[in-house]
């Protein structure tokens, strides 16, 4: 379903189209969004919001996740820490987030996500945890 999402022949869920994140690889255990912060992330210091960071990171560690989940499986995040280390704007042009597994087993998951500008400069870090519940949603 993910690579297919990618590949622009399912679309992505609502909400990642509303950040604008757009697939760029998936592998097992891997996956790399592309976005492209804007003014409408800003918050009131002219800076893009923290929220909007920590989603996409959130975005990242699940997804990597979930291309390890069998049918019927997905994951719920259940923590998020987020370490910010350089202001983002939308001069920062597209910026890459990388989320990857760092251990995965029956219950939970642990992963963690870098978020990078073009430059190769890390803007902010991100782990989480995440339940494995059984999934009713969409399949493809």
């Amino acid at each position: 379903m993910l690579e297919r999402m990618r590949d622009g022949t399912l679309p992505p869920p609502p909400f990642i189209a509303l950040l604008g994140l757009r697939i760029a690889e998936v592998a097992d255990g891997r996956v790399t969004f592309t976005a492209e912060p804007t003014e409408a992330a800003y918050n009131p210091l002219g800076l893009v919001h923290g929220g909007w960071i920590a989603t996409i990171l959130d975005s990242a560690i699940g997804t990597s996740l979930t291309t390890l989940m069998p049918p019927g499986k997905a994951v719920v995040s259940i923590d998020l820490q987020v370490r910010y280390f350089k202001p983002l704007t939308a001069a920062s042009g597209i910026v890459r987030c990388e989320g990857s597994v760092i251990n995965l087993g029956r219950n939970y998951g642990t992963g963690e996500a870098r978020l990078i500008d073009a430059s190769g400069r890390i803007h902010a870090h991100a782990t989480s945890t995440c339940a494995v519940i059984v999934s009713e949603a969409r399949s493809a």
